[in-house]
Parts: structure tokens; C-alpha cells; sequence
């Protein structure tokens, strides 16, 4: 049996953190810790195909963080798609919500990075949304 266990989690904390960041005013240090678990060749195409380095992820937090007022995050079909001894590749499906109504839908699939340390960083992300 193939255990996908460390990233299905760090997709959930990672997830959590994202909500907080979006939905409270917090300080830098929340910040810092939030971008931490993104590798430093981090690369995302976001569901409008936007592509996004680790700088531009930064400063998307930086002008979206406590600007969410009743942000929500729903994560459903965690799967994995491919493990290696360096890290994994798995898909969710992410909705969110806030206190304006607004929803979107999308579908992610991930690429992680597992660290000699083991720590696992996102190294790739690719975003697409459900109609």
C-alpha cells in the first residue's frame, strides 16, 4: 500500500493556514511561516492560467491577507497520483466561500518536494475551475 499520508496533510494544514491568512489580520511572522512551506522554485498556473513564481505568491498573500471577512476553505477527493522516494504528486478539489457570498470551485493537482529533513514543500501547483 502506497501511504500518501504526509502530503494529504500538509495539503490540509497548508489549507488552514491559507483560510487564516485571508480571512484574519496577522502579522508577518504568520506570513513567513505561511511561504515557507513553498519551495524557493515554486511554480503555480493559476484556474485563469496566470503563472505564478514563489515572488508572486508572496506578494498575492501580502495584498489579499485580512481582506476576506468570513473566508472559508472545503477540501474534498484528496487522491495521489505518483510517489517517489523524493516527494509525490497528489489532486484535491477546493472550495471556497466568504461572508460576501462569493464561491469558486476548483480542481488542484500538486507537485511536493520532500526534504532530506523530511519536511515536505510545494514545488508545483496547477489550479483549474469547475463549472
Amino acid at each position: 500500500m502506497t501511504d500518501y499520508t504526509d502530503y494529504f496533510d500538509e495539503v490540509i494544514q497548508a489549507h488552514v493556514a491559507i483560510e487564516q491568512w485571508f480571512a484574519q489580520e496577522q502579522d508577518e511572522t504568520a506570513l513567513e511561516s505561511l511561504l515557507a512551506r513553498f519551495s524557493p522554485r515554486f511554480s503555480m498556473v493559476s484556474p485563469l492560467g496566470r503563472v505564478l513564481d514563489l515572488e508572486a505568491l508572496s506578494a498575492l498573500f501580502r495584498m489579499a491577507g485580512g481582506q476576506k471577512t468570513g473566508f472559508k476553505i472545503e477540501l474534498s477527493e484528496l487522491c495521489g497520483i505518483a510517489l517517489h522516494e523524493r516527494g509525490a504528486t497528489v489532486s484535491y478539489r477546493e472550495q471556497q466561500t466568504d461572508s460576501r457570498g462569493l464561491h469558486s470551485d476548483r480542481r488542484s493537482t500538486v507537485v511536493f518536494e520532500k526534504l532530506e529533513s523530511g519536511e515536505v514543500i510545494w514545488r508545483h501547483l496547477q489550479e483549474t475551475f469547475c463549472n
